[in-house]
């Protein structure tokens, strides 16, 4: 009887202490369940709001090319304004911010991770990008969507009550940007290498449920909405030589010493406008930015303009490999131009797309076949990006996802890797590192200012 009781009371405790765990975690996820998708619904969004804008600009330049010089100035001073109006966080990728928000994700600098990531940036971060695009900036929309998914989820984590069970901020921020990485490209292994290779830069053990669970959430909603589909597609890579890994090694050299070349001159030319403190003059950098890129696409041919999904779809997808040699390069001028205007706007897919044009060029030079030229393309798109992120793993997952040739998974790593240590000859740091500091710099240099401020008052 005795030995009833306990069995009793055994299970009654525990079946109450198991049920209060369950319930916990239950607790613990719904919050990322909801963000991710959130998250999911604004990507796919935000993706058509893009294409409409990008296919829009085209035609009006395809059948007014005149209406460029007006088009392009109009569009991005109107970008710059809003950014440098409403909120001067929601310029660039938005990458580097949500890596600053991350290191400042602490209760000392909440009111400085809500400048990063907000409600707000999000509204000004698609406004910008979508200007940018209608007047042929060379950007993408991968990195905003970056931070629109870690704005996403910072607000799920604020509307919590205070009864609910504690959610670290800095997992909540990190693994909305995988989800919003995963979300741009439906990619699902791209985001999750993307938060442990670029964000965290540690090990993932204390989210990892949370983090595999909000990639997938997300990535089902945008595909629920846009389909099954790849960022690119199926190219031809069947019949591939041998002694191609050669000229992948070759493209890859290339590749990932002009995407850290490129990396270089943006932060020399942001170094450069930090004297121009006066309004009047930034103005005239963006006209001068925008005057720059219609010239070149008026003159040498449209494929400086736009994200690149185009050109990569293209030299893919096409037998017309044809770049030419000013192509690569007008491509990286399109991208810095844009880029440095202080607009909204990424540099992943403009990286791929230069990197894209690069490994077709090389292609042509030595007359490859049609799937030896489409690897040594892709090999330029993962080695270009990772000159750019010093992300060579998230940058081959991502280019493998986006195509799903896994038969040439050591090539597109062997591209990574190369690619990584020739970009490490021009500088050891990514452009993402780079631009990160400078907003924690600014972020550190604004709390002491407003602490001398409340102490003199």
């Amino acid at each position: 009887m005795a030995d009833d009781n306990s069995q009793k009371w055994y299970r009654l405790i525990f079946g109450k202490i198991f049920n209060e765990k369950v319930r916990s975690n239950i607790l613990q996820a719904l919050p990322y369940w909801i963000a991710s998708l959130l998250t999911g619904l604004l990507a796919v969004l935000y993706t058509r709001l893009f294409a409409w804008a990008e296919t829009l600009s085209l035609s009006i330049i395809s059948a007014h090319s005149w209406a460029l010089f007006i088009l392009s100035p109009v569009c991005f001073a109107l970008a710059w304004y809003v950014v440098k109006r409403f909120d001067d966080k929601a310029g660039g990728s938005g990458i580097p911010q949500v890596m600053a928000a991350i290191d400042l994700a602490s209760p000392k600098y909440n009111y400085l991770v809500d400048k990063f990531l907000s409600l707000k940036t999000i509204v000004v971060k698609v406004c910008s990008t979508l200007l940018m695009v209608m007047g042929g900036g060379a950007i993408g929309r991968e990195g905003p969507t970056v931070q629109i998914a870690g704005s996403v989820f910072r607000k799920v984590n604020q509307l919590l009550p205070a009864s609910w069970p504690k959610i670290s901020k800095k997992n909540m921020i990190m693994t909305g940007a995988a989800a919003g990485l995963a979300a741009a490209f439906n990619t699902p292994l791209g985001g999750i290498v993307f938060a442990v290779e670029e964000l965290a830069k540690t090990h993932i053990n204390y989210f990892k449920t949370a983090l595999f669970t909000a990639v997938i959430i997300a990535g089902l909603t945008a595909q629920g909405l846009l389909g099954p589909y790849l960022y690119l597609g199926y190219p031809d890579i069947s019949n591939a030589s041998g002694y191609l890994i050669f000229f992948v090694v070759l493209v890859a050299c290339i590749s990932g010493f002009m995407g850290s070349i490129m990396s270089v001159i943006i932060l020399k030319v942001l170094n450069w406008k930090r004297s121009l403190t006066q309004k009047k003059y930034q103005l005239l950098y963006v006209l001068g930015c925008a005057l720059l890129i219609a010239c070149i696409a008026y003159f040498f041919g449209f494929g400086i303009l736009g994200s690149g999904k185009a050109q990569m779809s293209r030299v893919l997808f096409t037998n017309d490999k044809h770049v030419g040699w000013g192509l690569p390069f007008f491509r990286m001028i399109g991208t810095i131009a844009a880029f440095t205007t202080g607009a909204a706007g990424g540099v992943f897919a403009p990286s791929l797309g230069a990197g894209a044009t690069i490994g077709a060029l090389i292609a042509e030079l030595f007359k490859f076949s049609t799937a030896n030229a489409n690897i040594l393309i892709l090999s330029g798109m993962v080695a270009f990006l990772t000159g750019v992120t010093r992300s060579p793993f998230t940058s081959a997952i991502l280019v493998l996802e986006m195509t799903d040739r896994h038969s040439i998974v050591f090539h597109l790593m062997m591209a990574a890797l190369v690619a990584n240590l020739f970009a490490s000859l021009v500088d050891k740091h990514s452009l993402y590192d780079h631009l990160k500091d400078r907003y924690l710099k600014e972020a550190y240099e604004e709390d002491i200012a407003n602490k001398e401020k409340a102490a003199a008052g």
